[in-house]
C-alpha cells in the first residue's frame, strides 16, 4: 500500500510539473522576465513558506539546530539546480523542443538517480557525500537491479520520444510556423549537457538536507503528529524544499532583476494597459503548481524514498504529462502514422518505466 501511495504521489508531483508552464501562456503583454520571476516568488518563496507554516511546527527550531554546513550546502546546491533551470531555455531555443527536451531529460533522469549512488562507489566519497544506496549495493540485490532495468527502459522511452519529435518536425516542414532556424548541435549540446546535470542537484539537495528533514520527523513521531505512519512524518521533506528553493530563488532573481534592468521592463508591474490582475493571478497559478510538483514528490519520497527510484517516477510522469498536454494541443496532428507509432511507444515504455519502479519498491522483492 506505501508503494503505492508513493507512486500516486510522485504521479501528482510530475502531472504539476508537466503542467505549470500553462498559465504563462495566456499572460498578456509581459515580457518573460517579468512573469517569470512573478510566478516565480510563488514557487521558490511564498508557497514553499505557507507549506512550512501549516506542515511543520517549530520549523525556525529545526533550522537553527541543524548543522550549519548541512543547511549551507542544500542551499548551494539549490542555487546550482536555478542554474540548471535557466540554462534549460538556452538548451531548448538551440536544439528545438523535441531533441532539446529529450537531451535534458535524459540527462537530469540519468544524474538524479545514479549520479549519487556512483560517485558513492570512488574512493572515499562516500564518506563526505549523503548517505544513501550505492551502485554496486544497488547492482547486489534484487530491488536495485529491478531499477537498474526501469531506468534503462525509461532511457529508451525518452529517446523514442526524441525521435518522434524529430520525424514530427520532419514530416511538418513546410506545414506549420516555428521551424526551429537557431538549430546549433554543438553548442546545445553542451548547454544541454550542462542544464541537464545542474537540473539533477535538487535530487541531491534533498539527500543533503536529511537532517533537517529527520528532525521534523523526530518531532511529529515524538508529538503524534497527523499523518505519521511507519516511523515517517509525510510533510517532513517541506522544510528541506524551503532551504533548496532560496537558492533557486536566488539564481533567478539575480537574472531576472539583471533582464529587467538591461531590458527596462519594469513597467511591466504596473502598466494599467495590460490586465494586471489576470496577470497576476496566471502567475500565482503557474507558481504555485510549480510548488506542487516537490510538495507531493515530498509526500512520495516518504513512501519509497528518495532514491533512483522516486526521482524515475518523477521525471517518467513529467515526460508523460507533458506529451499529454501535446496531444491536447494537437501538436501531433498531421504526422505520418510511422511518427504517430514511435511516439506512442516512447510513451508505453514510459509508463511501463513506472510499474517497474513499482514492483522494484513492492514487498515482493524487498
Amino acid at each position: 500500500m506505501q508503494t503505492i501511495l508513493g507512486i500516486i504521489f510522485h504521479s501528482l508531483g510530475g502531472a504539476s510539473s508537466g503542467s505549470w508552464y500553462m498559465p504563462y501562456n495566456v499572460v498578456k503583454k509581459w515580457r518573460w522576465e517579468v512573469y517569470w520571476i512573478v510566478g516565480g516568488l510563488f514557487s521558490w518563496l511564498i508557497m514553499p513558506f505557507i507549506a512550512v507554516l501549516l506542515t511543520t511546527p517549530g520549523w525556525q527550531g529545526v533550522l537553527s539546530a541543524a548543522d550549519s554546513s548541512v543547511v549551507r550546502l542544500t542551499y548551494i546546491l539549490g542555487v546550482l539546480w536555478g542554474i540548471g533551470g535557466l540554462t534549460y531555455g538556452l538548451g531548448i531555443r538551440y536544439l528545438g523542443m523535441s531533441l532539446g527536451n529529450s537531451v535534458l531529460l535524459g540527462i537530469t533522469s540519468l544524474v538524479g538517480s545514479l549520479g549519487l549512488p556512483i560517485l558513492r562507489d570512488v574512493g572515499n566519497l562516500a564518506e563526505v557525500l549523503p548517505a544513501g544506496d550505492s551502485f554496486t549495493g544497488m547492482l547486489a540485490s534484487s530491488s536495485g537491479r529491478v531499477i537498474l532495468f526501469g531506468i534503462l527502459v525509461l532511457m529508451i522511452g525518452i529517446v523514442l520520444c526524441g525521435k518522434a519529435g524529430l520525424m514530427k518536425d520532419n514530416d511538418l516542414v513546410g506545414h506549420k510556423d516555428g521551424v526551429n532556424t537557431e538549430f546549433k548541435l554543438t553548442k546545445g549540446l553542451i548547454i544541454a549537457g550542462i542544464s541537464g546535470v545542474l537540473s539533477a542537484f535538487f535530487s541531491f539537495g534533498i539527500d543533503a538536507g536529511k537532517q533537517m528533514g529527520e528532525a521534523v520527523r523526530e518531532i511529529a513521531v515524538t508529538n503524534n503528529f497527523p499523518f505519521v505512519s511507519d516511523g515517517t512524518y509525510l510533510f517532513e521533506n517541506n522544510i528541506i524544499f524551503l532551504v533548496i528553493l532560496w537558492g533557486g530563488l536566488t539564481t533567478n532573481l539575480i537574472w531576472s532583476v539583471a533582464l529587467i534592468v538591461k531590458n527596462k521592463t519594469g513597467g511591466d508591474f504596473v502598466d494599467s494597459s495590460t490586465p494586471l490582475l489576470k496577470n497576476y493571478l496566471l502567475c500565482a497559478l503557474a507558481g504555485t503548481t510549480w510548488f506542487l510538483q516537490f510538495f507531493f514528490y515530498g509526500m512520495g519520497e516518504t513512501k519509497i524514498g528518495n532514491g533512483a527510484s522516486s526521482w524515475i517516477l518523477h521525471m517518467s510522469t513529467i515526460i508523460l504529462t507533458a506529451n499529454f498536454w501535446g496531444f491536447y494541443r494537437k501538436e501531433w496532428a498531421g504526422v505520418s502514422s510511422k511518427t504517430r507509432s514511435t511516439i506512442f511507444l516512447g510513451i508505453g515504455l514510459i509508463l511501463l518505466s513506472i510499474i517497474i519502479m513499482g514492483i522494484a519498491k513492492s514487498d515482493f522483492l524487498n
